[in-house]
């Protein structure tokens, strides 16, 4: 689309540089060329404006194929406008002078055109091609004559139109047969699956089954080799044992010898301290009897000294109790029994006690 501006009733167009603009004025051709820029005015000016980029054409169409099965093409066709003055002359590609909208859809024409007789040529090889051979081999036969038809088309260079390229992306079956078509095919990837599973598992059986084996054939000759570490530990004890046994005869013969010289030096000690406590003993003996003897001597001697005093202090005793009289030893017994009496703190003398010790002193005096 143009861009136009309005200033005081002229117009000035300022076309891009992929469109092509002729501006005619009656029969006289002003203007003609690809990013033109000019003034106009709209009531006299007859502008086309031909877009000379390459456009992209998406169509999608059905077919039928030689085996009447119904499949869908979707192809691109890539085209341009080779000569802008047949193709404006051709179809309707004049702009409004105010807005620089066209008039016509002559971009819808040459689509319908492009898609019509694409559709054609691909129509006519598919209906020849059975739906095995045209979903195995089909896309590049509908590209290939979609191409020549195309290029072989008298209208379109009767338009002004060039084909650049024709692309197929994909022809498929309905969806119910696309998946009859994909059992067989999943059931041999699901065979070949299955089968690689089965392989899998044998290959993991037999490595299994290696596995088991090394690890018997390993706890054998673990086996082996405790038996013959238990031998030899048998060998190493029954050695050790019998170095022991002669270590501890020697060692016994050794401490027998070391015991008779003990015992035959404590003999000798014991017989040396015999012979002096007995000599010792004969002394102690003999002097303790000395001893003895003396003290006895001693004490027989002050035992009768001792007796002689007591008799005679008994004597004397007896000789002075026998010179005393009667009231004298009273009052000495009276003494001696006060004197072994136990202690008297106080003593309570009633009335009638005491009256009549009152009563007898009165008497005695009287």
């Amino acid at each position: 689309m143009a861009d136009i501006t309005r200033r005081l009733g002229w117009r000035h167009l300022r076309g891009a540089p992929t469109a092509h603009v002729r501006h005619h004025r009656g029969e006289k051709l002003l203007h003609d060329g690809p990013g033109l820029s000019f003034w106009f005015r709209a009531l006299t000016a007859a502008i086309s404006e031909v877009p000379v980029d390459d456009r992209e054409l998406a169509m999608t169409f059905h077919a039928r194929t030689a085996d009447f099965q119904d499949v869908s093409v979707q192809a691109t066709v890539t085209y341009r406008v080779g000569d802008p003055a047949v193709a404006a002359a051709r179809l309707d590609f004049s702009i409004d002078p105010d807005t620089g909208v066209w008039r016509g859809t002559p971009l819808e024409q040459l689509g319908t055109l492009l898609t019509e007789t694409a559709q054609q040529h691909a129509l006519d090889t598919l209906a020849r091609t059975p739906l095995a051979e045209a979903l195995v081999d089909g896309v590049a036969a509908v590209r290939e004559r979609i191409a020549a038809g195309l290029g072989a088309e008298p209208r379109l260079p009767a338009t002004g139109i060039e084909v650049v390229a024709v692309r197929v992306m994909a022809l498929r079956p309905e969806p119910e047969v696309e998946r009859a078509l994909r059992t067989p095919a999943r059931e041999q990837i699901q065979q070949e699956a299955d089968r690689a599973t089965y392989e899998r598992r044998a290959v993991a059986v037999e490595r299994e089954r290696a596995i088991a084996e090394n690890e018997l054939a390993s706890q054998i000759e673990l086996a082996r080799r405790e038996e013959q570490l238990v031998d030899q530990r048998g060998t190493n004890a029954r050695r050790e044992a019998e170095e022991h046994a002669a270590a501890d005869a020697v060692r016994a013969a050794a401490e027998a010898t070391r015991t008779v010289k003990l015992a035959d030096a404590e003999a000798a000690r014991t017989v040396r301290l015999a012979e002096a406590e007995a000599a010792r003993s004969v002394k102690l003996g003999e002097a303790e009897a000395a001893r003895a003897v003396t003290l006895a001597r001693a004490e027989a001697a002050g035992a009768r000294e001792v007796g002689e005093a007591r008799a005679a202090a008994q004597e004397a005793w007896l000789r002075v109790h026998g010179e005393a009289d009667v009231a004298t030893l009273h009052a000495l017994t009276g003494t001696r029994l006060a004197e072994n009496l136990p202690r008297i703190d106080s003593v309570t003398v009633s009335p009638d006690v005491l009256t009549g010790l009152l009563a007898r002193l009165g008497g005695e005096r009287e």
